[in-house]
């Protein structure tokens, strides 16, 4: 199948067959374009890892990949230099499944640097599929006073229904606000009307392909961005600028594992984490797995693994105390997670564990709120 890409920008495949070969003569490559920048505006950095927002049609294999780098962003997109002046760096030119903790930690001394180095803000372009986790990982390791934007898109800058420039442009006018923590910026309708502005340690990817697929997750979104005014709106509950002393804290600890129960599943699966230091269990409803799976996880918790209980539930909060299946949990040394999302609760756990050698104390830190995480009370009707 040969895959024809037609002006409207939407690929057809033809059977090749039917296809004439014609040699075109080879195109020398053309200069470079530079971006002319007004020195007057604040000054943001563009950090970019890679993702659909930094990504073409690759017309060898049909499929897209990550070829830009922050440069060619602004290049792609004119309209950001109407917000603001930058400085670009591309760190990685990954899709986001390629992530790892280490890279978190580059990123995270390459956005304390930037911040260091005095600009207005920082705008993080990722891969939207663990965006999500990327953010609550900097939301930990970094203690910031100013606007920490991750943004992405669904569709690559050269699809006609791509997010990017819409993405893009609102997550400037966030990095200039007067917000003061790590935040996704991302479509909030399938129009291209606003952006939400949501915080970094309660938002979740809930669709493969939509626009709006991110929401805030028992909490309201901190904000809105309207588009194409730029107006940023901040609710009253928003970290503001300047209230954090910038510091960096990027040690974490890799050895860190998380596992979705399931009935039926096999007290087996517990033995693959054995000689982790951390394990962040995904069970049912208040926090619950099968009575079969205790001793496993009492195991765990003997041999030196520090067990943390989330729900596979969208909202509300693990209580290990209403059940008999709880309290054996509880018994066996399980730490409550709370209304933690569990990819967030893993990654505070490889936090936790890479910054306080005191296991008293790293259980105490499991459960007290640090970056907005842990919500005092849930939201009414979430």
């Amino acid at each position: 199948m040969a895959v024809v890409k037609l002006d409207s920008g939407y690929n057809i495949g033809v059977t090749p067959s039917l296809c004439k070969f014609i040699e075109h003569p080879k195109i020398e490559p053309t200069k470079r374009l530079e971006v002319t920048q007004d020195k007057k505006l604040s000054e943001l950095s563009i950090i970019s890892t890679g993702g659909t927002i930094a990504s073409r049609i690759d017309y060898r294999t049909g499929s897209v990949t990550s070829q830009f780098d922050a440069s060619d962003i602004l290049i792609a997109i004119p309209e950001l230099a109407k917000v603001a002046q930058y400085h670009t760096k591309s760190l990685y030119t990954i899709l986001s499944e390629n992530m790892t903790p280490k890279i978190w930690q580059d990123l995270a001394k390459a956005v304390y640097e930037e911040i260091k180095r005095g600009v207005t803000g920082v705008i993080v372009t990722h891969g939207t599929d663990t965006m999500a986790y990327s953010a609550a990982a900097l939301s930990f390791m970094i203690d910031t006073p100013v606007p920490i934007v991750f943004v992405g898109s669904q569709r690559s800058a050269d699809r006609p229904s791509s997010d990017n420039t819409m993405n893009a442009v609102c997550a400037a006018s966030v990095a200039k606000s007067d917000l003061g923590e790590v935040v996704v910026v991302m479509h909030a309708t399938t129009n291209d009307d606003f952006c939400a502005i949501h915080r970094g340690t309660r938002v979740r990817k809930m669709h493969t392909s939509r626009r709006d697929a991110f929401q805030s997750i028992g909490m309201p979104p901190l904000g809105t961005v309207s588009y194409p005014s730029r107006e940023v709106k901040l609710e009253n509950f928003a970290v503001q600028r300047g209230i954090h002393k910038l510091a960096l804290h990027e040690k974490l600890e890799q050895r860190c594992g998380m596992v979705q129960f399931y009935p039926g599943m096999s007290p087996d699966v517990l033995k693959g984490y054995e000689g982790y230091k951390g394990l962040v269990i995904a069970g049912t409803g208040l926090g619950h797995v099968s009575t079969t799976l205790i001793p496993g996880v009492h195991n765990l918790i003997e041999s030196g693994t520090m067990v943390v209980m989330t729900s596979q539930c969208m909202h509300g909060r693990v209580c290990d105390r209403v059940y008999d299946t709880g309290r054996d949990l509880l018994t066996a040394g399980v730490i409550e997670g709370n209304d933690m999302l569990a990819e967030v609760a893993l990654v505070k756990l490889m936090w936790v564990l890479g910054n306080e050698p005191n296991p008293m104390k790293a259980r105490e830190l499991m459960q007290t709120d640090l970056k907005g995480e842990c919500m005092r009370r849930s939201a009414h009707g979430l």
